[in-house]
């Protein structure tokens, strides 16, 4: 039996990115790992425009400018978003502007709109006063403040999310080459599983595996492919079995144990793999096997609902998100103060499911209710993942653990 960080390593070190790429739309994007590094071609912005609707201005004609004591400028022109003027602004001189409107030739700043007042007046000219001083470029955009020409803004690796694909459509990108997604084969195995549409019977339970580990496929960048449910008979969980190798990777739920009638280790051995390790000094999650066959790697998952999530979040996540190219591969991990008394055993690292509530800026953990690997609840209920190290041997309300919020 290895630990969780050695089980992690010998994972991650015989997972290989998948090389095929694929050019999408960018409204296909969101959620898949660029293939390429992007550059700007162009400024963002790419001209000087107002942060404000108020008033273009020389700012050195502000100068002194208060309540009590105003400056009055002339207004030569309005000037909405979208448009330009050929009209340049001299001494005392302003345009009315809007929000995003280029700066007029001669102004270098804006004076918002809620520092200053109309002036009435008969003649034809309108005016207004000013009633605050500004900097020169106050509340002005300055071209390429954003990105500028040539910077690379998406890197190689980065995971597509709603800020990059707005990046990418301001910069004019309609395509981008991502990598394929990797298929992910998910195979629940058990004589006591039924699937989800059909009626119990005595002994029997539905087949849930399946579902939790698909959405967490899903979720990590891959595209699941079901396969159903083997009988613990060896013939059909080989047959099963070499059918879910034709993905980049099989996820086998369920008979990896010690039991009677857990066949799915002899099995795997049959058909080639190269066992890296079987059970993990952790809880849940002790029985979890790993291997590969040629250059496809095989989770021997254990069989329990709580535990088939919680070692897929550990390990089958970040080995599917290396394999999708992505940089990031593990979720951030924040200190968490604990609000029970909890014990575990010396050398094992735990997992519990805890609802993670912020006061203040301190956040609190509390566990979800009982931790059984069968209490499918638990995982409904938890938005984080507290983990307690292997030399630990107990808990108590103050205590502080490092915790993993589920998003």
């Amino acid at each position: 039996m290895i630990n969780v960080s050695q089980a992690r390593k010998i994972i991650l070190k015989n997972i290989s990115p998948v090389k095929e790429t694929e050019l999408i739309n960018l409204d296909s994007c969101s959620g898949r790992v660029s293939a390429v590094d992007i550059r700007a071609k162009e400024n963002i912005p790419p001209f000087d425009n107002s942060a404000m609707d108020g008033f273009a201005v020389r700012a050195e004609d502000s100068a002194g400018a208060a309540r009590e004591n105003p400056r009055v400028f002339e207004v030569i022109s309005d000037l909405a978003a979208g448009y330009t003027t050929a009209k340049k602004i001299g001494n005392n001189q302003a345009i009315r502007i809007m929000t995003g409107a280029p700066i007029p030739k001669g102004a270098d700043s804006v004076v918002m709109a809620e520092d200053s007042q109309k002036v009435s007046s008969k003649r034809k000219e309108e005016f207004v006063r000013i009633f605050r001083e500004v900097k020169k470029g106050e509340n002005v955009r300055y071209a390429g403040e954003d990105v500028k020409k040539g910077e690379v803004v998406i890197r190689k690796g980065d995971i597509l999310k709603s800020g990059y694909i707005g990046m990418l459509a301001s910069l004019g990108v309609s395509k981008i080459k991502v990598y394929r997604k990797p298929k992910a084969a998910i195979l629940a195995t058990g004589d006591e599983l039924v699937e989800i549409n059909q009626r119990l019977v005595p002994g029997k339970i539905r087949n849930s595996n399946t579902y939790s580990l698909y959405a967490q496929a899903q979720r990590a960048g891959a595209v699941p492919v079901f396969l159903g449910i083997a009988r613990d008979e060896r013939k059909e969980l080989e047959q099963k079995i070499r059918k879910g190798l034709r993905a980049d990777m099989l996820l086998v739920s369920g008979g990896i144990s010690v039991g009677d009638y857990d066949f799915v280790k002899d099995v795997l051995k049959k058909l080639g793999t190269t066992m890296k390790f079987w059970r993990v000094a952790m809880k849940p999650g002790k029985p979890l096997a790993f291997g590969m066959i040629d250059k496809i790697p095989i989770f021997g998952l254990p069989g329990n609902p709580v535990s088939s999530m919680v070692t897929f979040e550990q390990f089958v996540r970040p080995a599917l998100l290396k394999m999708t190219g992505a940089k990031e591969i593990f979720r951030f991990h924040l200190p968490a103060i604990f609000r029970e008394d909890f014990q575990k055993k010396m050398g094992l690292r735990y997992f519990l499911r805890v609802v993670l509530e912020n006061k203040n800026g301190t956040l609190y953990a509390s566990l979800t209710g009982p931790q059984g690997s069968g209490i499918l609840k638990s995982m409904v209920l938890a938005n984080g993942i507290m983990e307690l190290p292997e030399e630990l041997e107990n808990l108590r309300p103050g205590d502080t653990a490092q915790v993993t919020y589920l998003d």
